[in-house]
């Protein structure tokens, strides 16, 4: 366990980066709770030119009783550990220390080690943290104080919660307690005249495509949560169905993103938009992503951040063929005939622990499904650890039960949640392991443009397929159409 390997140390000093956020502050605070809980004696501190100003990081401080102070030296110290941060990097204080670890978040800048633990997959060092208590078996809920502030860190560093792609940093969010009343404080002491001003200026310079119906507006620099108040309200306009508020601070380019159709999610336009120049994801109507001023520039040597923007929107959305599958008729005489090889996999019927009626969410590391639990529902798990919806009449055609334990190798293991009492199960505790008949033919044919599904079980949210994943038809359903990836259709689907 990562965290349990510096109890040796008696002397420790947690770093924030300078100019603290809410998100250093949180997992700073988090990592003093850890060694403070263990008997070690431990202090949690920042540098910089500056102290914390910010209303709502003050109020943080004091009703959260965080103990951070400001240094200009560093303490006696066996062990330094840096939060939200690296050592080295630009935007913390470098003190010269016995030995040193890091805990981040952020894209990796320097050499790492086993001193390291750095997630950037995720979207806030606080989710990090989070995830490190439940390894070493703490639950953060068990102090208020900890768990509000690494509640209200998550919320700050994801954009108010617009920007989560990771399921880990879902199951934070809605595992999380917090101080409701204190929340609600912070929520609303980040906006002053000056971000007022700046927001009314953004306005008035945004740039709209009639023909793609999308708004790209560009900013001063301000807090990340200005980029989405301008975001939300350009959204509501009638003529927008999708928009992008960027600005530049010293690293690059923050941007944040809104989409108000089906056929378009914003989180996937955010990854478009960031693509092979930094990191983008977030929700279905609301996203957001970071752009490396030095990999933009180094693309782009001559060009305005504005017409990137305005570029790469128009050719996402060029670049996809719509499929409606529940109108469309798909043309197979180009498809070839597949049937599933004998894998064991699992599946789980929904009514055999959830109760009929019950609105549930599915999470999944390729996203989130909302369906409503009926009798026959049934749910495959796939070897990837991906999970789709079949009736139990396909279900029975399609497979038959078996013994052992199905292959899975999944980076994150699906969850359900009971969208009433909150409940949550893992499915890998509820499938039973089944194997392909071979009774169930398809079509299939590799795709050479990328499409999205709107399939017939989820007419509200579609399914991507990208140039290489597989588009599939079932035999006996015509309506029956969905994409699977590429590497998993290769490895789970044999020729007829």
């Amino acid at each position: 366990m990562f965290l349990e390997r510096f109890l040796g140390c008696k002397k420790i000093c947690i770093q924030c980066h300078d100019n603290p956020d809410a998100d250093a502050l949180a997992s700073g605070f988090a990592l003093y709770y850890y060694f403070r809980r263990n008997g070690r004696d431990v202090e949690l501190l920042y540098g910089g030119r500056n102290k914390i100003t910010k209303p709502n990081l003050l109020l943080m401080v004091k009703e959260l009783q965080i103990p951070i102070r400001y240094v200009t030296e560093l303490p006696y110290c066996d062990l330094l550990i840096t939060a939200d941060c690296q050592y080295g990097a630009g935007n913390v204080t470098h003190f010269d220390a016995p030995a040193v670890a890091m805990v981040d978040h952020h894209q990796c800048g320097i050499m790492q080690n086993e001193n390291s633990y750095i997630r950037s997959n995720l979207v806030s060092c606080s989710t990090v943290v989070w995830d490190l208590f439940r390894q070493v078996g703490i639950d953060a809920n068990e102090d208020l104080k900890l768990s509000t502030a690494l509640y209200y860190g998550l919320y700050s560093d994801s954009n108010q919660f617009e920007e989560l792609f990771h399921p880990l940093d879902k199951d934070a969010r809605d595992s999380l307690k917090k101080d409701e009343a204190l929340l609600f404080q912070l929520m609303n002491t980040n906006l002053s005249l000056n971000e007022l001003g700046i927001a009314s200026r953004a306005l008035n310079g945004q740039v709209y495509n009639e023909e793609y119906h999308f708004s790209v507006i560009e900013t001063e620099l301000c807090d990340p949560n200005i980029l989405g108040i301008i975001s939300d309200f350009v959204i509501q306009v009638e003529e927008v169905d999708t928009c992008v508020a960027f600005n530049r601070n010293p690293g690059g380019f923050k941007l944040s993103v809104r989409s108000c159709v089906p056929e378009v999610k914003a989180n996937e336009l955010a990854a478009a938009l960031c693509e092979g120049i930094g990191n983008g994801g977030g929700h279905l109507r609301k996203a957001g992503g970071f752009i490396a001023a030095e990999t933009f520039e180094k693309k782009y040597p001559d060009r305005k951040m504005i017409n990137v923007m305005e570029e790469r929107i128009k050719e996402y959305q060029d670049s996809y063929e719509i499929i409606y599958a529940e109108k469309y008729d798909m043309d197979t005489s180009d498809m070839k005939r597949y049937v599933k090889k004998p894998i064991l996999v699992g599946y789980a019927k929904a009514t055999d622990f959830l109760k009929e009626g019950t609105p549930i969410l599915v999470r999944t590391l390729e996203g989130d499904v909302d369906l409503i639990v009926k009798e026959g529902l049934y749910l495959m798990i796939g070897i990837e650890g991906e999970v789709y919806p079949i009736d139990q009449k396909k279900f029975e055609r399609s497979y038959r039960e078996a013994e052992g334990v199905p292959e899975m190798d999944a980076d994150y293991a699906p969850t359900i949640r009971d969208n009433i009492y909150g409940n949550i199960y893992q499915l890998v505790d509820c499938m039973k392991p089944c194997v392909a008949t071979g009774k169930t033919v398809i079509y299939a044919k590799p795709l050479t443009k990328n499409v999205k599904v709107f399939t017939a079980w989820d007419k509200e949210k579609y399914y991507r397929g990208l140039v290489g994943d597989y588009i599939v038809v079932r035999e006996d359903d015509a309506h029956d159409i969905y994409v699977v990836r590429g590497d998993i259709f290769l490895k789970t689907y044999e020729q007829v």
